[in-house]
């Protein structure tokens, strides 16, 4: 009795123990000027890729949809490898300098706060001919086998300037939003092409503006600090209080679903706006809203 006693006590503790050190973290977080380049699928000696979460990073493991989420640098007249993936749809953002987009047969320049949509199955890169560094994010997102991808017969390019900022109640006026992307079925934001990531968007804050902390239950979701400084809420501790941390531009967040989220802007009028660039998408296996897939009505 006392050895079969002691047998399912052990036995307890290892499920627990590793039931434990298999969960994933609330959230992950990365500065870029921390994370070493990574000589991987798109990179070359003359384009810098630095992976913040998904592919090349440590804990590639811990993100779901997520491919790739990284920061590629490319030099003065450099370039990038052309890649095409057949399961992954990729979303690049432009953050500083002009370089050219290569997609497919066509070459088409860029210039900051672009962004734009690639689909799966089209050869695409960056060259830069220009005396100044392109900088842009790179967002890949697996998409699910058996899931029906409308298909894009054109280039889904457009600039962040020219998309309008709005109020959206839920968070309070200090804080506008420009929806950039959505599915391929959005009707709000400015390019609806998307099948896996089902909100690309920037936040701008007034001085000491307020993204009011939430959570998504069934989304991942990825905030880049583009401008500024202040307090990233992520996560709460076990009294349920929001847990802050300090956070400056080239920081990234990445946030399981269920996390509790939110900003707030530590600058000041004279500092201008803070300003973050996220990104949400379904879980793997969840029908993204209006996106039909195997099983799925």
């Amino acid at each position: 009795m006392l050895k079969h006693f002691i047998y399912n006590s052990i036995l307890c503790m290892f499920f627990l123990s590793s039931s434990t050190f298999a969960a994933k973290p609330a959230f992950l977080r990365r500065t870029v000027s921390d994370v070493k380049e990574q000589a991987i699928d798109i990179g070359t000696e003359t384009a810098h890729y630095k992976p913040l979460f998904g592919l090349g990073d440590p804990n590639a493991h811990d993100v779901n949809a997520v491919a790739c989420f990284g920061e590629l640098t490319v030099d003065p007249g450099g370039s990038s490898k052309i890649v095409n993936y057949d399961n992954q749809e990729q979303i690049y953002y432009i953050i500083d300098g002009n370089g050219t987009l290569i997609y497919g047969q066509e070459k088409v320049p860029v210039k900051k706060d672009d962004f734009m949509y690639l689909p799966a199955g089209v050869e695409h890169g960056i060259s830069n001919t220009s005396k100044e560094s392109v900088r842009l994010l790179i967002m890949g997102y697996k998409i699910p086998e058996g899931t029906t991808v409308r298909p894009t017969e054109k280039i889904m390019l457009a600039n962040a300037d020219d998309v309008q900022l709005q109020i959206l109640g839920q968070h309070g006026p200090t804080t506008q939003f420009k929806l950039l992307m959505g599915t391929t079925f959005s009707q709000r934001d400015k390019i609806a092409a998307a099948s896996q990531a089902n909100s690309l968007f920037l936040m701008d804050f007034a001085a000491g503006g307020t993204n009011i902390p939430h959570n998504h239950p069934v989304e991942e979701e990825i905030y880049y600090v583009l401008k500024g400084h202040g307090d990233m809420v992520a996560g709460s501790d076990s009294e349920g209080k929001e847990i802050r941390h300090p956070s400056k531009a080239g920081d990234a967040f990445y946030f399981t679903p269920g996390t509790l989220i939110g900003f707030y802007s530590g600058n000041t009028d004279e500092e201008g706006h803070a300003q973050i660039i996220a990104i949400r998408s379904n879980l793997p296996g969840r029908a993204v809203r209006g996106v039909r897939g195997m099983g799925s009505r």
